[in-house]
């Protein structure tokens, strides 16, 4: 014997060939069963530098340093992959954290009056 209560089975509680009796009215104690989901992990993105002619490499080195946490030794590594290659990934984020670096970046190249870009991509 089940109910169903809002879309879900309900099983009335059994020990042996009883039902538990929990109210003095005599209704039944029953057990409601759920669906377990496991939560979804959410959709990463890029954080891409793109090369200019102009933005000094010394101005990307300090922007990886300060935004993603890079040592120098792996900022120089980046920043002369974006100088050869035309673009270069920074990290890979949740969308609002790339979203908020992105803006940073942004702002920080902005403030010393340099062109530098830096997009988003889906991974």
């Amino acid at each position: 014997m089940s109910f169903k209560y809002r879309n879900k089975n309900i099983f009335p509680c059994l020990i042996g060939d009883k039902e538990i009796n929990d109210n003095d009215d005599g209704s039944s104690a029953q057990i409601i069963l759920e669906e377990k989901t496991k939560p979804k992990r959410p959709s990463l993105y890029q954080v891409i530098i793109v090369n200019d002619d102009y933005t000094p490499m010394e101005f990307v080195v300090l922007v990886l340093e300060r935004f993603f946490a890079k040592n120098n030794n792996e900022a120089t590594q980046i920043m002369y992959h974006v100088h050869k290659k035309g673009m270069g990934v920074c990290g890979i984020y949740p969308y609002e954290v790339a979203e908020t670096k992105v803006v940073q970046v942004m702002d920080f190249a902005k403030k010393h009056q340099h062109p530098l870009q830096c997009v988003l991509e889906k991974e």
